[in-house]
């Protein structure tokens, strides 16, 4: 997991200021996005714990979009160039260099988890830790909104990301691996791509037990 971590990181180390252009907007053209990350955070609101994680926050945008829904949002990124201009661009909030198997968070401390594509670089057999460890920082009745590229297949399917390579999954696999991790998958939405890649865009939020 390391090697393909240490890969990653450095691919989104070299594409920090392009990254950053391209998702200014934070979802004003991705409705479904959007509107699933403010039910999540309405969720998260109703559990009364207020800290929310964006694993694999990138630059920052969506960490400061869930600050304006009232959470208690910090950012985590494996890449230190994105860290560092998401403190540069959000100044008030807080962001640490983190590995998504190994979080900087206590057990049971989270109201909410999101992922907003931040997994879709993990090799499949590597994803099931990745989960459990998101499930262990959530408190009881804590949420996790995790989203993807999705696939009709029956198995993951590794594509070229402009990045660095990623898979998309069938959502019903995905699914029953957040189930082993101890989550109970509740909501799904799929929806046409926006982009040229073809696969779904997919949007699963589940709760801990």
């Amino acid at each position: 997991m390391v090697e393909d971590q240490d890969v990653t990181r450095a691919a989104y180390d070299g594409v920090v200021e392009l990254y950053a252009s391209m998702f200014a907007d934070r979802l004003e053209t991705q409705p479904f996005s959007r509107n699933m990350i403010g039910i999540f955070a309405e969720l998260v609101r109703g559990t009364g714990n207020l800290r929310a994680a964006d694993v694999g926050c990138g630059p920052g945008h969506l960490t400061s979009m869930l600050h304006e829904l009232g959470l208690d949002a910090f950012g985590l990124d494996l890449s230190r160039g994105m860290v560092d201009y998401a403190r540069r661009a959000h100044p008030a909030l807080r962001f640490e260099e983190a590995r998504m198997e190994v979080l900087p968070v206590e057990d049971g401390a989270l109201g909410g988890v999101l992922a907003h594509y931040s997994m879709i670089h993990t090799p499949p057999a590597e994803l099931p830790a990745l989960l459990a460890e998101q499930a262990r920082v959530l408190a009881p009745g804590g949420l996790l909104l995790v989203s993807f590229f999705a696939t009709d297949g029956p198995e993951p399917v590794r594509f070229d990301h402009k990045v660095t390579p990623a898979y998309s999954w069938p959502v019903d696999r995905f699914a029953e691996l957040l189930a082993a991790a101890g989550l109970v998958p509740f909501a799904r939405l799929l929806h046409d791509p926006a982009s040229e890649r073809g696969f779904l865009d997919a949007h699963l939020l589940a709760r801990s037990r």
